[in-house]
C-alpha cells in the first residue's frame, strides 16, 4: 500500500509535479518555454548560391557550404564584413559528412550563423579556397591574400588561380 493513497500530502506533491512538468513545456506555437519574441527557434537555412536574402530584426539564419579540409578546402568569412548594426556573425560550427565519428578523407558541413540586428541592407563576403587557389592557410586561418598566390602550387607549372569570393546581401526589413 502507497504512503501517499488517499493522502492530502500525495495529492499536494502530484499537483505540484504536474505543475512542474505543465510549466516546462512551450506553448506548441513554436516558441520557447521562455517566451521568445522574435524568430523561430529554428532559424531559417541556406546554401551558398542564395546571395540574396531577406530577414527580419532579431531572426537569425544559417548559411550552410560543403566542404573538405583533408583536400584543403575551405571558408572563411572575410571582408567586407557585415555591417554590425544590420547583421552580427554568431560563428561557425563543422558536421562531418560521416556522422559522429569524422573518417579521414571525408567531407563535411560548415555553417555560418548570422543574426539580424536592425533595418538596412548590408554585404558580407565568403572567400572559397581550395588546394589550387590559396596558399598559407589553414581551416580557421585564411590566406593572407586574396589574390593569386605568388608561388605555384606543388605540381603546377604557373601561380594559382585567385579564389571564390561570394557576396551575400542582406536585407533587414
Amino acid at each position: 500500500m502507497s504512503t501517499f493513497r488517499g493522502s492530502k500530502g500525495g495529492a499536494a506533491i502530484a499537483a505540484a509535479a504536474l505543475l512542474a512538468l505543465a510549466t516546462g513545456c512551450g506553448s506548441g506555437t513554436g516558441e520557447s518555454s521562455g517566451g521568445s519574441t522574435g524568430a523561430s527557434d529554428s532559424p531559417e537555412s541556406y546554401t551558398a548560391k542564395d546571395t540574396d536574402i531577406t530577414a527580419e530584426p532579431g531572426e537569425r539564419f544559417t548559411l550552410n557550404v560543403d566542404q573538405n579540409a583533408s583536400t584543403r578546402e575551405d571558408w572563411y568569412l572575410v571582408d567586407p564584413e557585415p555591417d554590425s548594426s544590420v547583421l552580427v556573425s554568431r560563428g561557425r560550427d563543422q558536421a562531418s559528412d560521416s556522422g559522429d565519428k569524422p573518417a579521414p578523407g571525408a567531407g563535411s558541413r560548415l555553417t555560418f550563423t548570422f543574426e539580424a540586428k536592425g533595418k538596412g541592407t548590408t554585404r558580407f563576403t565568403l572567400l572559397h579556397c581550395t588546394f589550387t587557389t590559396c596558399q598559407g592557410n589553414t581551416s580557421t586561418l585564411p590566406p593572407e591574400t586574396t589574390g593569386p598566390s605568388a608561388t605555384p602550387a606543388p605540381g603546377a607549372t604557373s601561380p594559382s588561380q585567385a579564389p571564390e569570393r561570394i557576396t551575400y546581401t542582406v536585407t533587414v526589413s
